[in-house]
């Protein structure tokens, strides 16, 4: 007579033990979830956040080189139609205007066989005012029919029409210019400059700029006439758009330094009213 294997006898889960592990299985579930979506919440919020940053830091960096070229005496707070200088401003102001001196055309080109091309492209800054009258001034190292063709190509008019800024503030308006032949200096003819002081240094503009916050949007306007203040109003020029969603533009100037905070709004996401803000802070000398 055989005898029988024996086996192992194997028991199953009670009910109660199923209802335990299905409770303890959505219990780490839920737990679980929860940590995604807050995990992914937290994500989308410093997307945001980055983003914002982004923008607010690279508007004040196009600002700031914007501003290097300002001439000074030339900078002003635009409010209700008043012009007030920089340095008395206190509060909020609709728009700030400067005229910017010509960074283009005020660049060395290399020597080479040709002595003459040793010279400037375009204005040196400086004024020989030994040869120089009331309404022709000389300027070394200059190739004004070079600068003329450079503002043309920026969108200005060219060489007339622009104005030589000095030290003191003087400026005049320019109606010509020619090159020099060979390696001798180039000519600006000028409306004139008798009875005022005039210094061996200038500075020459085309173009003011102005900024502005409008619907929320804070444009740039250039390309109208480089006179100070009301004599010339930024509605004349065009416009550019610098960053969307500015909740505040404000900016104060002291003792040769300008002072700008810009505050803009980003929504977290599509399809939701929820934002974050920055705002960023940053000294021009």
């Amino acid at each position: 007579m055989k005898r029988g294997m024996l086996r192992p006898m194997r028991s199953a889960l009670t009910m109660l033990e199923m209802i335990f592990v299905i409770i303890i299985l959505g219990i780490v579930s839920s737990i679980g979830a929860e940590i995604i979506a807050n995990v992914y919440e937290s994500y989308i919020v410093q997307r945001a956040q980055y983003r914002a940053n982004a923008k607010t830091e690279l508007a004040l960096q196009q600002i700031a080189n914007r501003l290097r070229y300002a001439i000074p005496n030339t900078i002003y707070a635009v409010s209700s139609d008043a012009y007030i200088p920089i340095t008395n401003i206190s509060g909020d102001a609709e728009a700030l205007q400067w005229v910017g001196y010509d960074a283009d055309s005020f660049e060395a080109i290399a020597c080479g066989s040709d002595t003459a091309s040793c010279r400037k492209s375009g204005w040196s800054g400086f004024i020989d005012l030994n040869a120089s009258t009331a309404t022709s001034l000389v300027t070394p190292g200059s190739r004004p029919e070079k600068a003329d063709g450079i503002i043309q190509n920026l969108g200005g008019s060219g060489l007339a029409g622009s104005y030589l800024y000095f030290p003191d503030g003087f400026y005049t308006q320019v109606t010509g210019g020619s090159d020099g032949t060979g390696t001798s200096s180039g000519t600006l003819t000028v409306t004139s400059v008798a009875g005022n002081t005039i210094y061996e240094r200038y500075k020459l503009a085309w173009s003011s700029y102005a900024l502005v916050v409008e619907g929320g949007d804070l444009k740039l306007y250039y390309n109208f006439p480089p006179l100070p203040g009301s004599l010339s109003p930024y509605s004349n020029g065009s416009s550019s758009l610098l960053l969307k969603n500015v909740i505040s533009f404000r900016f104060k100037g002291s003792e040769g330094s300008m002072r700008i905070k810009l505050c803009v709004n980003e929504k977290i996401g599509e399809g939701t009213d929820a934002i974050v803000a920055s705002c960023k802070e940053k000294v021009v000398f």
